[in-house]
């Protein structure tokens, strides 16, 4: 027993130091080893609430040390998850399952039980502690595999319970931590979240930044919406957005946020030298259009409808923080500059160029750019020189 209180003493340590479950999982696996387990394999699964995987499994091996799975959303990943032991006790309202291995001809057939049968394992069990509901943060599934000639004894069994409330936990805290960071920055980008993160979360709590802006707006989307479904309608915008914003965060810019069928996305800059941070913005607008393009050309070859885009380049002062209700805030930009790259976008039609710029963004170029008029924004009171791409 003091043993065990011991690893749970070391459990609870390491869940409050450390954001690594890889590092717990191979210091439990390795004490149990000391305790006289005959572990072959042990493993740590949780779902994920991620947009690109569906759960992971951190495992341990006597072999070859710790690995991570992660499990998509895909087809592949739910008929894995759904041929595997943690999907068996689910689905049969339970929280424990013993098998011996090889597995008997007349169970349940799981792939993974072969494989751990094949390097030698004699039992596998897997305990599942759940969660609070409320989030797809349902429990933690901690599974071991052994090649003791009897598998484990009784006794080691029952003296798992002795920590795994510890190690669920620990866990927990961890994969809780990780949501709030991975998750806030799908939402919200990476720089906005480090500081929603850090504590700026009054309303009207932000700084003046200088930045190179860029606005790309998704033309003739009005009019899509009236005559094609809804979920196709979804699939472009996302396709579409996925080309623009892709190379918006390769240049290091932050996509603050998508406003129907347009996208606001800021490349934050040196005051004193913002030339750098509009030659990214740049980059970042030529490979959207390029992307953007090629799509087109796949959808028209499948006879469906193109749907252009126009982007917008500005530089200038923005309010870069937290705007909104009480208890229903938006972490993004305003001011003069973000205005102005929005009066400007109405221009693309006018003057028939997919991409503008603005005089302050063009000063930072030496070539590349011709004037294409000067106009009146609107709610702007000095007139704007606009340029565009040289053709």
């Amino acid at each position: 027993m003091q043993e065990f209180q011991e690893l749970v003493d070391w459990i609870v340590g390491k869940g409050l130091s450390t954001d690594s479950i890889e590092d717990i999982l191979q210091g439990v696996a390795e004490q149990l080893v000391a305790l006289g387990y005959p572990l072959l394999r042990a493993s740590i699964t949780m779902p994920s609430i991620d947009p690109l995987q569906r759960g992971f499994a951190v495992a341990w091996s006597r072999s070859s040390g710790i690995s991570v799975h992660v499990q998509g959303h895909d087809d592949a990943g739910q008929e894995m998850f759904r041929r595997s032991p943690v999907s068996y006790l689910l689905s049969n309202n339970l929280q424990y399952g013993r098998w011996k291995l090889p597995p008997d001809e007349d169970g349940p057939s799981y792939a993974m039980l072969q494989e751990l049968a094949d390097l030698g394992a004699t039992e596998y069990l897997l305990k599942l502690t759940p969660y609070p509901g409320g989030t797809a943060l349902a429990g933690v599934g901690f599974s071991l595999a052994g090649d003791g000639p009897a598998g484990f004894s009784e006794k080691q069994i029952a003296d798992l319970d002795i920590f795994l409330p510890a190690l669920a936990l620990a866990c927990y805290r961890i994969a809780a931590t990780r949501v709030a960071t991975d998750m806030l920055a799908v939402y919200t980008g990476t720089r906005t979240s480090e500081r929603i993160l850090s504590g700026q979360t009054r309303r009207g709590e932000g700084s003046a930044i200088y930045a190179a802006i860029l606005l790309a707006d998704l033309k003739n989307f009005t009019s899509l919406n009236e005559n094609h479904a809804p979920d196709n309608i979804v699939g472009w915008l996302n396709e579409h957005f996925e080309a623009i914003g892709q190379p918006v965060e390769e240049q290091g810019g932050e996509i603050l946020k998508f406003m129907g069928d347009s996208l606001l996305a800021i490349f934050p800059a040196d005051m004193e030298n913002p030339a750098e941070a509009c030659r990214r913005a740049l980059s970042a607008a030529r490979t959207a259009a390029e992307a953007n393009a090629a799509l087109n050309e796949r959808r028209s070859d499948a006879s469906q409808p193109e749907i252009l885009a126009d982007i917008v380049l500005h530089v200038g002062e923005v309010f870069y923080g937290n705007v909104g209700a009480a208890r229903r805030l938006d972490f993004t930009a305003i001011g003069k500059a973000v205005n102005e790259a929005a009066r400007m976008e109405k221009l693309c039609d006018t003057v028939d160029r997919s991409l503008l710029a603005s005089e302050a963004f063009v000063s930072h170029f030496e070539t590349g750019f011709e004037k294409v008029g000067t106009f009146s924004l609107k709610g702007v009171t000095r007139p704007a020189e606009i340029y565009a791409l040289t053709e």
